[in-house]
């Protein structure tokens, strides 16, 4: 139960990393397809792009997102060490219980 919320908001980064990897392998490419290809509704599509536009990730163009030049993917590499980090921090505390 106290874990609940980070499952469902790493659930949603993970969904982030997806879209923005089937845009990397197919870009430009628009919410149709790109829904099509990753399994993904439509409506979480269109908010992961958003999510990834105001990251500077992704750009959309008129014929649909790419991958935005000086996109700063290593700090994505970043943060995971951080996460991971902290998740191991969590499992000491819990051995303990």
């Amino acid at each position: 139960m106290v874990l609940k919320k980070a499952k469902r908001e790493l659930e949603i980064v993970l969904r982030h990393l997806k879209v923005m990897k089937a845009v990397m392998k197919n870009q430009p490419i628009g919410i149709f397809k790109l829904s099509e290809l990753a399994n993904i509704p439509k409506h979480k599509i269109r908010y992961s792009l958003r999510i990834l536009e105001q990251s500077g990730i992704i750009e959309p163009t008129q014929h649909g997102a790419v991958i935005k030049e000086g996109a700063n993917l290593n700090e994505l590499k970043k943060d995971l060490e951080e996460i991971k980090k902290l998740v191991r921090e969590i499992e000491e505390e819990l051995k303990d219980l």
